[in-house]
């Protein structure tokens, strides 16, 4: 089972720090600026975990969520919601997401999060 995260975000900058942040702990990921992008990727490589903004122009990361389930209802999705949107990290979980992480990003509390959804990405990949 690769051991690979997707991390889609409209913002370059965010994407930029993310990447270091993956890098600097060894992270295998791949980087998607919108959902279209992102459904590409997933139909050419295999990835665990997805973090997911929310707000994105196109569809936004709960509808982009939905569409990556419908052809990979095993994978995990971590939503990331920025203005201190609770609500909009609930209703993701209720649509199937693993988590959410607020924006500005605890890096160290995605970094849990992320190793919790491929326990449970694995377990499903094995059981």
């Amino acid at each position: 089972m690769p051991n690979k995260l997707l991390m889609v975000d409209d913002e370059a900058d965010f994407r930029e720090i993310m990447g270091k942040f993956f890098k600097r702990r060894k992270i295998e990921f791949e980087m998607a600026a919108g959902c279209r992008e992102a459904m590409d990727l997933i139909g050419q490589d295999s990835f665990d975990v997805v973090i997911m903004d929310v707000s994105m122009p196109g569809l936004d990361g709960i509808e982009c969520m939905a569409e990556i389930k419908k052809i990979r209802p095993d994978m995990e999705v971590i939503i990331l919601t920025g203005h201190a949107s609770v609500n909009t990290g609930l209703v993701g979980m209720k649509k199937g997401a693993f988590d959410y992480c607020l924006k500005p990003i605890d890096f160290d509390e995605l970094l849990e999060k992320v190793l919790l959804a491929r326990e449970r990405a694995a377990g499903k990949a094995g059981g």
